[in-house]
Formats: C-alpha cells, sequence, structure tokens
C-alpha cells in the first residue's frame, strides 16, 4: 500500500477565483445550510485522514466570537513546497480551487470531501482563517483574509503533537446568517461517527457561559447507527443483521434489522457522504435482499408454488438499514453528489450481501421466519392497496366528476396559477368558500382528524375517506404511483385554528405528506397558512397580529387604553369570510410558511417523526420536555 503523502501528492488542478462571486455554486447556497458546509467541509478532511488510519479524534469548537476551530490527531497537511506551485503544500490546499490529496491517488485511497474544493473554498469564503500544522516534531502557522495569505507559513515552535488545526470567521458579506446551530451540527457529526468506528468526535460550544459539550464514538459503527434510529421503535428481532467485505476494490459495510412499522428506512453512503437520491450501491443492495429473501422462502415454504413472489417493498416494510461503501474514485451523478453511478459498486454490493445474508438466514432460522411472515402480510396488504389505490386515481378531465364532492374547485386549468386550501372542520370550509377567489384558489375542508398514516398500512389508509379525497384532489397519485407532472395545484396550503388541536391536525397531514408524497415537500409546493392570533380595533380601525410581540409593537403605535378592543381568534370558525380574506387568504397580505426538508439530514427527519407519531410513548415525552421551551402561543 503506498501511503506516501509529501508536498507533491498535493495536486493543482485550477485557481480560486469565482469563489466569492458564486459561492452557491461550490456550497449550495449562502443560507445557514452552506453556512454550516462550511464546517464539513473541514471536517471531512479530517475524517479522511481517519479513514486512512491516521486519526481517531476530532474536535470541533464553536468560539466566543461565533468563530469554529476544527482539531484533528492526524499526519498534519504537509508543509514542504509543492514544485508545481513553488509554495508549501499547505497554502496550496488553502488557496488553490480542486488542490488535494484525493486527485492522484497517492495521498488517499479513499476520501469524503466535495471534489476536493473544501478547504479553499472555506478560506475564500472566510472573513479570515488560520491553519495550524503539527507535524515531525515542529508547529507551523499561517494567516488568511478572504481567500488571501496575510502572513507565510511561519515555524513557531517544538511540539510531540500530530495534526491540523484549522479557525474560520465566515464572512458576513457573504452569508446571510452566520449563527451556527449546535443541533444541526450535532446531528452531522453524530452520523460522521456511526459511519467511522472508533473515530471520537467532540462537539463544544463556548458561546454562553454554561460551556455545551457532546461526544461521539461508537465501537459497533453502523450497527450502532440502526441501533440508534430503531430506538423509538420496536424491534422484530434483537439481531442487528450485519454484512462486510470487499470486492473488485469496493468495501461494503450493511446493517440491517425489521421493526414492527411499516415505513423503510434505508440510508446509502459513499465514503462517509450521504447519497439521499441512492445509485447503484442501493441498487444492489436491494436486489440483493430481494433475491436473497425469495430464494429463502421459496425453499422453506413461506410462499407457496402458486403465489407470486415477494417485491422489493414487502420485504423492506418496516427495514431500517445502512449501506455505506468505500471506493477510490466515485462518480457522482450531478454536481450535489446526490447520486452514486460507479457500476462497480452495484455488483460489489450485490454479491457481498447475497452471500453474507444467506449464509445468515440459515443460522437463524427463527429471526428468517418472522421476516418472511412480516413481508407476506406487506404482500397481502399491497395487493388490498393496489384495489383501494385504483379508487383514488385521477381521471381524465373529462370525468372531472370523480372529484372529491367537497372539494370547491377553482376555474384556472393552468396548475402554476391554482392553490388548494385544506381546511379543518366544515365551519371553516364553508367561511373559506365564500372568501376566495374562486378562479385561482380550491377548498377542500376535512373532517376531524385524519388517520395518523405511522401506525397504519398502506391498504387501511387508503380507504380513510378524507386521505382518499386529498388523494384524488392533488392528482399525483401516491408511492410508487406518484407522477408530479399530475399535479393540479402548485400551491398546497394547510389552513388550520391556531391552538393545540390545529397543531396536531397539520402535524398529521405533513406526515401523510412526508411518507407518501415527499416530492411535494421536497419541491416547495407545500405551505402552512398563518392565520392571525389578535384582532386588534380602535376607532372603527382594524388591525391584526400575527404574535405576541407583534401585539405589543401595534398597542405601543396606538397607544395602551381602554379604547383597544382587542380579540383573540381561538380559530378560523370565528372570522367572518372578508376577515378570513384579508388576513390569511389574500395572496397581496398573507403570511404563508413554506414547508422544506433537508435531504441529507433525512435519517433525523425520519427520527422525528417517529418519536412525535409512533407508538412509543416515552421517546415523545422526551422529545416535548427536551423542545417545550421553543414552544409559541400555545393555548393551555
Amino acid at each position: 500500500m503506498n501511503n506516501e503523502y509529501g508536498a507533491d501528492q498535493i495536486q493543482i488542478l485550477e485557481g480560486l477565483e469565482a469563489v466569492r462571486k458564486r459561492p452557491g455554486m461550490y456550497i449550495g447556497s449562502t443560507s445557514s445550510r452552506g453556512l454550516h458546509h462550511l464546517v464539513y467541509e473541514i471536517v471531512d478532511n479530517a475524517v479522511d485522514e481517519a479513514l486512512a488510519g491516521f486519526c481517531d479524534t476530532i474536535k470541533v469548537i464553536i468560539n466566543k466570537d461565533s468563530s469554529i476551530t476544527v482539531i484533528d490527531n492526524g499526519r498534519g497537511i504537509p508543509i514542504g513546497i509543492n514544485h508545481k506551485a513553488g509554495k508549501p503544500a499547505v497554502e496550496v490546499v488553502f488557496t488553490v480551487l480542486h488542490a488535494g490529496g484525493k486527485f492522484g491517488g497517492g495521498g488517499y485511497k479513499v476520501s469524503g470531501g466535495l471534489h476536493g474544493v473544501g478547504a479553499a473554498v472555506v478560506n475564500a469564503l472566510s472573513e479570515w482563517l488560520v491553519v495550524e500544522v503539527c507535524t515531525d516534531g515542529k508547529k507551523h502557522i499561517q494567516r488568511y483574509e478572504r481567500g488571501k495569505v496575510i502572513s507565510p507559513l511561519e515555524e513557531v515552535g517544538d511540539t510531540d503533537l500530530n495534526g491540523t488545526k484549522v479557525t474560520f470567521l465566515p464572512d458576513k458579506e457573504i452569508f446571510e446568517e452566520t449563527v451556527f446551530e449546535f443541533d444541526v451540527l450535532k446531528q452531522r457529526l453524530r452520523e460522521m461517527a456511526f459511519l467511522t468506528k472508533n473515530l471520537k468526535i467532540i462537539l463544544r460550544d463556548e458561546r454562553e457561559e454554561e460551556i455545551v459539550e457532546k461526544s461521539f464514538h461508537y465501537e459497533g459503527g453502523i450497527k450502532e447507527y440502526v441501533q440508534y434510529l430503531n430506538n423509538h421503535k420496536e424491534p422484530l428481532y434483537s439481531d442487528i443483521i450485519y454484512c462486510e467485505g470487499v470486492k473488485n476494490k469496493v468495501y461494503v459495510e450493511v446493517a440491517m434489522q425489521h421493526n414492527n412499522g411499516y415505513n423503510e428506512g434505508c440510508y446509502s453512503f459513499v465514503n462517509n457522504i450521504t447519497t439521499p437520491e441512492g445509485g447503484t450501491h442501493l441498487s444492489g443492495f436491494k436486489n440483493a435482499l430481494t433475491k436473497t429473501f425469495n430464494d429463502y422462502a421459496r425453499t422453506h415454504k413461506f410462499l407457496k408454488d402458486n403465489e407470486p413472489n415477494l417485491s422489493g417493498e414487502d420485504i423492506r416494510e418496516g427495514l431500517t438499514a445502512i449501506i455505506s461503501i468505500k471506493l477510490q474514485d466515485p462518480q457522482f451523478e450531478g454536481q450535489t453528489k446526490q447520486k452514486l453511478g460507479n457500476s462497480e459498486a452495484r455488483g460489489a454490493v450485490d454479491s457481498i450481501i447475497s452471500e453474507q445474508l444467506t449464509y445468515f438466514l440459515e443460522q437463524n432460522p427463527s429471526v428468517a421466519k418472522i421476516i418472511c411472515e412480516k413481508s407476506v402480510l406487506a404482500q397481502r396488504a399491497r395487493d388490498a392497496a393496489r384495489k383501494a389505490r385504483e379508487l383514488t386515481r385521477r381521471k381524465t378531465a373529462l370525468e372531472s366528476a370523480s372529484l372529491p364532492g367537497k372539494l370547491a374547485d377553482c376555474s384556472e386549468k393552468d396548475p402554476a396559477k391554482c392553490e388548494i386550501y385544506i381546511v379543518e372542520g366544515d365551519s371553516a370550509g364553508g367561511s373559506a368558500k365564500t372568501a376566495r377567489s374562486r378562479a385561482t384558489q380550491a377548498i377542500l375542508p376535512l373532517r376531524g382528524k385524519i388517520l395518523n398514516v405511522e401506525k397504519a398500512r398502506l391498504d387501511r389508509i387508503l380507504v380513510n375517506n378524507e386521505i382518499r379525497a386529498m388523494i384524488t384532489a392533488f392528482g399525483t397519485g401516491i408511492s410508487d404511483d406518484f407522477d408530479i407532472s399530475k399535479l393540479r395545484y402548485h400551491k398546497i396550503i394547510i389552513m388550520t385554528d391556531a391552538d393545540v388541536d390545529g397543531a396536531h391536525i397539520s402535524t398529521l397531514l405533513l406526515t401523510f405528506l412526508y411518507r407518501f408524497m415527499p416530492e411535494l415537500i421536497k419541491q416547495g409546493h407545500v405551505y402552512l397558512a398563518q392565520p392571525p392570533l389578535y384582532k386588534i380595533e380602535r376607532n372603527k380601525k382594524v388591525r391584526y397580529a400575527y404574535s405576541d410581540e407583534e401585539l405589543n409593537q401595534i398597542l405601543t403605535e396606538i397607544g395602551r387604553d381602554q379604547n383597544n378592543k382587542i380579540q383573540r381568534y381561538k380559530g378560523l370558525g370565528e372570522m367572518d369570510a372578508e376577515q378570513l380574506w384579508d388576513t390569511t387568504m389574500d395572496p397581496e397580505k398573507r403570511v404563508l410558511l413554506r414547508v422544506t426538508m433537508n435531504e441529507e439530514e433525512s435519517s433525523e427527519i425520519d427520527l422525528t417523526f417517529t418519536t412525535l407519531m409512533g407508538d412509543k410513548v416515552e421517546p415523545r415525552r422526551e422529545f416535548i420536555e427536551a423542545n417545550a421551551k421553543y414552544v409559541k402561543n400555545l393555548d393551555i
């Protein structure tokens, strides 16, 4: 194995000038998401040292001034002169785009990092950055400002440490906000620690007087990751099935366990980078799983000769799985690294899983029986669901009578101009129907609380009248039948009362959309209406407040005295049609919250829905206790 990692292993591909002009091209956005991405880029470099076997501890510190420090105990970035550039290699890494030890195969066998742009992009988008390198008994330091070298690399003394320390302050000229969120960093760093067994990652927040510190260290690696994700569910068996091996220079590691739920949670990673859209490694896993379980079910008579094979969907019902592979030259489809394209990954994963899973099932017949029986039940439910689904499919425009009877549709036919309000209750629905703009606004009133889809199979979900009404009205179908091109309204607006029941109904609706039509959320079609909390009337002049803060602001403006009539709205039904239009439905005046999701955090989103909407009470109580301090405007 070639472990050479010197100054000339750092290869230069191109310059840095475009980064500050178009930061979004390099880190996705200049929002909070892009801000946190800077941290991940530097941490990725440290994790690469861990993957190469030279680092076992990484510290991430949020400093008092909101700068970030990342420290690793790896080899230290090379400080010798890179002969192509005529500069110290560490300076090349931080000032030249696409410079790093990841391109020639000499520096790292596998690596994450965003195409090697990491350190230089972070430097370019920081007000200042300081790098300290400890190697060969000496400590070196260099400072940059907005990507430019401020001082040459300087030797500052002796040390018995090895590693790299990077401290940077994101540039306020670039980022819309520069406040790091501890919980966002915590989720990502926990994931990195799960994916690199025995690596210890410490996150420390020094901004407040009371310092907060979390440490992540998992000797079991992805087996512990599956355990963590299934912690709020009921596993069907105690074992976590684990497969590991190398084929065609692809290192494959898979851990999985079924629970008694109905949702599939398969998360795939390449070189520790999440691939939300899957790719060849996920295809190989699914193929191996389907083939192996069908072979076992046939051989052991769980399937009769005249019965069809189990589908992959049947076998993966209630499955939590982590598929993690490492390979030298990952090819991703698209700049965002969301889908793996390497053909060798499919064969490697398929081969290793098929062989080791077959062996596991033969050695553990009781576990195999549990999985097969659950899969056969899922198959029967899927057949029932298919029949129910036929009832919800949208007919052609000529058969529009098939739309739900309670739907007040709009006359506009261009979906881009149409919006649908999902309204709680018939009385509010009546006000909304009167208030709306009939050309572009459709109203679908729902009676009561819809089914909690977190606790039900698809066949039961599809016979629920309220859910069928929504599926039919949207026109897209659900799950495998989903087709976003058939969406009839480009804005789906959930409008519920501003109270506990209203919040619960919104959560039930969002759970349904997330589980069965996630693309609607991903593509930004789902919104929450924001009805006002208060009506303030003074001398026949009416104003509305959408929060306690806004109420206080208005009262400060108009004066606090007995001439003010203040009404606290408990529900939409208390507003007449004109008030509902003025405050909540008029596109010129209303406030809408768009529902978004970060696919890179899909495992944590899944966990939150399971915690809030699943069967287990204790995790929900813990979640509520931990997050109660963030609740606003809760009626008690």
